[in-house]
């Protein structure tokens, strides 16, 4: 799955799939950890409007009229934190301490008797609550689950024990094969449902376990036989349970029921969009992973039960109808109906399983043995031939490149106008946002690199994930990092115009900003609940997963990377497995004196990865790693080692890949010999390593010194990398920030895009904390710093149309930070340009340029009444997709509030589209604290439409919060998440934003001065 949404890179997560934002079933104990922050919301009381009232330095009673107009749009959507906070806190100050009276006297023996009776009463009473499932003693009382209960059988809704105690299914019983009968109702929003589970009883049992989630089941049947099927439903599991032991042997279990069609964005859910003619038209999709199949249809909904499935589908004749598989026949039903029915599908998990029934038009063509065709609503159909035509090339691509032809006869690639996701790997029928598939006769080679990197992502998927999948989500990064390298990999041959190697740099950054933190997890992690399942679908699954294996591929030689896929598909086909498989493979192929088991272990199984210490004495090198951490303050492991294959260069040889030398690190010290001649040493070339790195004081004095003598002396990704290890340093207070300054002197001369947009990202963070603070001086003097080393640059830049990639994506990052902190002319060209485009629409506005254009535009009433208008009648998602970025970029508050309640209520804006919006809502001062108010107020909102855990509320919590930096915000973050109970406190992305603001507050405390001396 592509997860959708990242700050720093026009690119996706994957969570792409998780990947929009850019820029991815809440049942079980998560009170069994208690986070490694103090955040007892007893402790401070939370109140809404304090975050506004204090940065603005108003008193409690100053509200200003946008305050007031807050409060009443708060009133009128009924927030009730403040509510529930007061309920609270009378609940508690209800315990109070009572005073001896000073004398006590000796009970009678009756007394006692009686007293013993009723303490053994009330020991009873204990005993039953502790061991009744949902009941513990938390702080919010039977909400959570018993950790206690592995050895005791939960009640199910009818009264009877269930005779199951994991989360996890039994292994006794796995399906061989289903027959799926479904008829969606789209008038009405419900469906009817049958299933015929083959089962194969591997081990005796008096009991069937499977998934099922908000169903009604109407009748059950096995053997013919009708049964009495259990439900408990905190674990989404039903149960029939026979008097005598089942035999081994093959059986049918027979299942009907009917349930509504899901309002949120898993499950089997019903989506709407309004026609060119305004008429509103429906449909129903599937969103099935990770845990969303059981919602559809009861099955065995883990990726190791895996089944092959033959589906039936009842339509209405307006409807076409699509599932994984070829369409075998159509049979006329009564009432005007039809009923489509499909092969039988190949071997595979029940998360893959996918059916869409909806008024699409297609395009199709031969691709080898397989039908390729991609599906649009019919508004569209002019925005699907270069999805098509990049589908085809990239099939051909991994046809080759894996040895192992794609097993189906056909491969759809579906636009779903109301979808969550990047995209969905579906086998044969993979499921796409309309912005990640469709590209415009206007769209631009960056729009163009987004859509490619999607489709090559998931097709990546119908290996690496489909045919061969991980046995248990705690090996996600099986699927995720391998289709996000292959899909930059797959780029880079296939279509070496887009520059698709800028593009992974930022990735691998993106990654070692994330497991940086504390917070982190290893790649292969512990997972047993569904909230742990959604939080795998992050930037450690995808982008550091991807960021080893190029590391890896990297450091074996001769193709034997490639050998060791090739062999690991072919002995893995249709079947699980776990990491341990997939470096088994790679050791049989390797020529290499390399455990590639050993290594790459120390990568995945211990979480963050190392910081490597450069310390040169004359023809001598000490080495030294150990775990880079943020915060090494609240370090949990001091002793992790990784085996590096660590590479360098030098002044002689630094850009061929002929240079690279390396170096396996395996201890926690080493040192290396070298020539007296080498001036300058230069480590992870390329940053194709997962780690970074710190010279002594004269290691960066020579590096510095050669840039500036000549600005070509490194790579494009050699500088970038630099920038960004010593931002990171910078942040672990392991180099001054004048340091940082020392660097970054010799920008003024740079023309490569990589280090310039690396530059201006972390520049731009900086700014944008200042800015938060009211440290408006210093954010006033950055301001300036910027101007001063890129100013003439962005003063350089066309305002015309751009074909290059690479100077579209340095021109969109320098004119879009021009305009923000309106240097030079920037805003004037862009008010211009918006003007000719507004007055004549024949006028185009080059695609890279558009959000920074329609920003500027924004910030007027009559532009923004303007933007709002071609939001609602724009069929072109790219240029949609930008109005609403600018929309939600005003500094009027109540545009803000606006946009807020309309993203999350769904009526004008999608609320696909909601992270989004909160993400661009707070990078501005005028709404950060608007945005946060307003998911504080609407969270109970916000997790019925997006699960907890999952990389939506990832993206939400991380936008709202991680630009804090004073002790009254942290303290106040803490209050609510620990306000939330199983609603998402111990959600590990909120220790994450809680160490992010202790971050942010420490860097601020030990840099104040230094940005007043300096800059």
């Amino acid at each position: 799955m592509e997860s959708f949404e990242s700050e720093r890179a026009p690119l996706p997560r994957n969570m792409i799939e998780n990947s929009m934002f850019e820029e991815e079933p809440d049942v079980v104990d998560l009170a069994k950890e208690s986070p490694s922050y103090p955040i007892d919301s007893d402790d401070v009381v939370y109140e809404p409007r304090s975050s506004r009232l204090l940065v603005r330095g108003l008193g409690e009673n100053d509200l200003d009229e946008d305050e007031e107009d807050y409060e009443s749009s708060a009133r009128l959507l009924g927030m009730s934190f403040m509510n529930r906070s007061s309920n609270q806190r009378s609940a508690a100050s209800s315990y109070t301490r009572q005073q001896h009276s000073g004398s006590c006297t000796k009970p009678s023996t009756k007394t006692m008797v009686a007293g013993v009776l009723i303490l053994v009463l009330l020991a009873s009473l204990v005993m039953v609550i502790y061991f009744v499932p949902g009941c513990t003693f938390t702080r919010n009382g039977c909400l959570k689950t018993n950790s206690s209960m592995d050895s005791i059988y939960p009640i199910s809704t009818s009264g009877e024990l269930f005779p199951w105690t994991e989360l996890r299914l039994p292994p006794s019983v796995h399906p061989v094969h289903y027959n799926i009968s479904l008829h969606p109702n789209l008038t009405n929003m419900t469906f009817q449902g049958s299933v015929s589970i083959l089962v194969e009883v591997l081990h005796e049992t008096k009991n069937i376990v499977l998934h099922s989630s908000d169903m009604n089941i109407t009748k059950a049947t096995f053997e013919n036989k009708e049964v009495h099927v259990l439900e408990y439903k905190p674990w989404q599991q039903i149960a029939i349970k026979f008097p005598e032991e089942l035999k081994k042997g093959q059986y049918v279990l027979n299942i009907n029921y009917t349930a509504n069609l899901s309002n949120s964005y898993d499950g089997f859910y019903n989506s709407s969009y309004v026609d060119t003619n305004g008429t509103k038209r429906v449909l129903a999709a599937t969103q099935f992973e990770p845990l969303a199949a059981r919602k559809a249809f009861p099955c065995f909904d883990e990726p190791a039960f895996k089944s092959t499935f033959t589906i039936k589908m009842t339509r209405e004749r307006k409807y076409i109808s699509l599932s994984n598989m070829p369409k075998v026949k159509t049979t006329d039903l009564k009432n005007g109906l039809q009923e489509d029915e499909f092969e039988k599908s190949v071997k595979m998990s029940t998360y893959l399983v996918a059916f869409i029934v909806a008024e699409f038009i297609s395009v199709s063509k031969n691709v080898s043995k397989t039908t390729v065709s991609v599906y649009a609503v019919p508004d569209k159909k002019d925005q699907v031939q270069y999805a098509l035509e990049t589908a085809g090339k990239l099939l051909d691509f991994y046809n080759t490149f894996f040895e192992n032809d794609y097993p189906l006869s056909k491969l759809d690639l579906v636009a779903i106008p109301d979808f969550l996701a990047g995209a969905m790997e579906n086998w044969g029928l993979i499921t796409f946002r309309e912005t990640t598939l469709l590209v415009g006769s206007n769209s631009s080679s960056i729009d163009k690199q987004l859509v490619t990197s999607v489709i090559a992502h998931e097709l990546a998927h119908q290996w690496f994930g489909n045919l061969v999948t991980m046995r248990w989500w705690n090996d996600l990064w099986l699927n995720e990092g391998f289709a996000t390298y292959m899909q930059y990999m797959s780029i880079e041959t296939v279509f070496p115009d887009l520059d698709i190697d800028t593009e992974f740099l930022n990735v691998r950054f993106k990654a070692l900003g994330k497991d940086a933190l504390n917070s982190s997890h290893p790649v292969s992690t512990v997972v047993s609940t569904p909230e742990q399942v959604e939080e795998m679908f992050d930037s450690v699954s995808y982008e550091k997963g991807a960021s080893i294996l190029l590391m890896l591929n990297t450091t074996l030689k001769d193709g034997q990377f490639r050998k060791g896929v090739i062999e690991y598909l072919q002995k893995y086909n249709l079947s699980n497995t776990e990491s341990e498989d997939l470096w088994n493979s790679l050791s049989q192929v390797s020529k290499q004196n390399l455990s590639v088991s050993e290594m790459m272990n120390t990568w995945t199984v211990q979480k963050g990865f190392p910081l490597v210490t450069v310390k040169r004495n004359g023809t001598r090198v000490t080495l030294t790693q150990e775990h880079f951490l943020l915060n090494a303050e609240n370090s949990t492991d001091s002793s992790s080692l990784w085996h590096i294959p660590l590479t360098y260069v030098n002044d002689s040889c630094n850009h061929l890949s002929s240079c690279k030398q390396v170096f396996h690190l395996k201890n926690k010290t080493a040192t290396l010999k070298l020539s007296s001649q080498v001036k300058w040493l230069k480590f992870n070339f390329r940053s194709d390593g997962f780690y970074i790195v710190q010279y002594d004081e004269e290691g960066w004095s020579d590096l510095i010194s050669a840039l500036k003598e000549d600005v070509n002396v490194l790579s494009s990704k050699d500088k970038a990398a630099l920038i960004n290890n010593i931002f990171a340093l910078s942040r672990s207070d392991k180099v001054t920030f004048r340091q940082v300054l020392n660097l970054t002197d010799y920008i003024r001369n740079e023309t490569a895009t990589a280090p310039l947009t690396e530059a201006l990202f972390q520049l731009g963070q900086i700014y944008r904390l200042l800015d938060k603070r009211s440290e408006l001086n210093l954010a006033s003097r950055m301001t300036s710093y910027i101007d001063e080393h890129f100013g003439s640059l962005m003063k350089n830049q066309s305002w015309n149309l751009e074909s290059s990639v690479s100077k579209m994506t340095l021109r969109s990052a320098l004119l879009e930070m021009a305009c923000s902190l309106d240097i030079g002319d920037c805003r004037t060209q862009a008010k211009s340009l918006f003007d000719q485009w507004i007055s004549n629409m024949t006028t185009q506005i080059p695609s890279d340029l558009m959000r920074t254009v329609f920003k500027v535009a924004a910030q007027t009433d009559e532009g923004w009444g303007k933007l709002l208008e071609t939001y609602k009648h724009s069929i072109n998602d790219p240029e949609k997709r930008k109005t609403l970025q600018a929309l939600a970029s005003t500094q009027d508050v109540r545009k803000i509030i606006w946009i807020l309640q309309n993203s999350l209520d769904g009526s004008v804006i999608q609320t696909q589209e909601f992270p989004l919006v909160i993400n661009t809502i707070c990078k501005n001062f005028a709404g950060y604290l608007y945005a946060w108010d307003f998911v504080k107020e609407n969270w109970d909102k916000i997790i019925q439409k997006f699960p907890v855990g999952s990389f939506a509320i990832q993206s939400i919590i991380m936008s709202a919060t991680s630009q804090f930096s004073t002790k009254t915000h942290l303290i106040e973050a803490q209050n609510f998440f620990s306000s939330l109970g199983t609603k998402g406190s111990q959600m590990r992305i909120v220790q994450e934003a809680i160490e992010t603001i202790k971050l942010n507050m420490r860097w601020m405390d030990n840099n104040l001065n230094t940005l007043q001396r300096w800059l």
